[in-house]
């Protein structure tokens, strides 16, 4: 089993990895040397868009989206793949803005043109990976014992 801080850097440090499927899901797998996977992720909960402007080469419209996700995080035998542990009922999220443009083959910059500012995400309770390490950690110890 791995130290506190050890496992505090692999759950900061560890890059995520899209998992595949039709939902937009990122995760983590980190190796507890002890039969078992602690799995850091999280997950599409929400999705509001907002129009901006017409896209004047293809007629369509351009939207900005605030996307929610909700962190989560499993224990699972590394072997078997059987859950140990799971938390799914955070109520830790982030929210990230997205461009969404209907452009076309033809599309330049200067067809769309600057995109006005728009503050969709606009709540100050941001949840990074930083600052959610302690929260997961509190949440797994027992667990982990």
């Amino acid at each position: 089993m791995v130290n506190k801080d050890e496992l505090t850097d692999m759950i900061i440090n560890t890059d995520l990895e899209k998992v595949q499927g039709p939902k937009d899901v990122w995760e983590k797998q980190i190796d507890l040397d002890d039969g078992r996977i602690l799995i850091v992720g999280y997950e599409e909960e929400s999705k509001v868009c907002q129009g901006l402007t017409a896209d004047l080469t293809s007629g369509g419209d351009e939207e900005k989206c605030a996307i929610t996700y909700n962190w989560y995080w499993e224990i699972r035998n590394s072997e078997t793949w059987d859950l140990i542990y799971e938390n799914h009922d955070t109520d830790l999220s982030f929210c990230s803005e997205d461009l969404q443009k209907a452009w076309s083959d033809e599309s330049t910059f200067e067809d769309i043109g600057d995109v006005p500012g728009t503050e969709l995400c606009t709540w100050s309770d941001q949840n990074n990976i930083e600052d959610i390490v302690e929260d997961i950690l509190d949440d797994i110890r027992d667990t982990l014992d």
